[in-house]
């Protein structure tokens, strides 16, 4: 080898050698999200400690039922102290329409759900955030099989919201330390 290859090769394990040691370094620094949290406890009984009140609407009924299986899918009362409070909304978009009958042939159903974590023994709000999620559905000149299946889109947005709320306030509490 030429001494200009040396050096090249040189530098490469050099930059290999400090990429190393930078991950190993760092490698105590993360934590599993649904482990132990900063204060100690178990992901599973803090999510548990979470109560979802009743949400109005059908999305938010499908919501709250998705969450609290999500949260607490146990099936034993545990008490609560905290309270995610949410507000959905949910709107609708015709994505392809036909020339000739000019009806909507498939829609696009958008959903988001604004959240609050409040701790219940100070009122203090520990995170909030927004969930978002659409979701697609055929339309048939057979209104019972839209109305079906724009009921299925729904459950969909409903499950996938679930899972970015969860999600999200599991990665707050995860970093929180009391």
């Amino acid at each position: 080898m030429s001494s200009p290859e040396m050096s090249r090769f040189s530098r490469r394990a050099a930059a290999f050698a400090l990429s190393a040691l930078v991950s190993l370094s760092l490698a105590g620094c993360f934590r599993p999200l649904y482990g132990e949290t900063a204060a100690g406890a178990s992901m599973q009984s803090e999510l548990a400690a979470i109560e979802v009140p009743e949400i109005p609407d059908r999305l938010g009924h499908y919501l709250r039922s998705e969450l609290m299986f999500m949260l607490d899918g146990s099936g034993t009362p545990s008490p609560k102290r905290y309270r995610l409070t949410i507000t959905p909304y949910l709107g609708q978009a015709a994505a392809i329409v036909d020339t000739a009958s000019a009806r909507a042939e498939s829609a696009t159903l958008t959903g988001n759900a604004k959240f609050t974590l409040v701790n219940i023994g100070d009122g203090k709000t520990i995170f909030e955030g927004t969930a978002v999620g659409s979701a697609t559905y055929d339309r048939s000149t057979q209104r019972y099989a839209t109305v079906r299946a724009a009921r299925d889109a729904e459950i969909r947005i409903a499950k996938l919201l679930a899972d970015q709320i969860r999600t999200r306030v599991a990665a707050a509490m995860a970093n929180r330390s009391s």
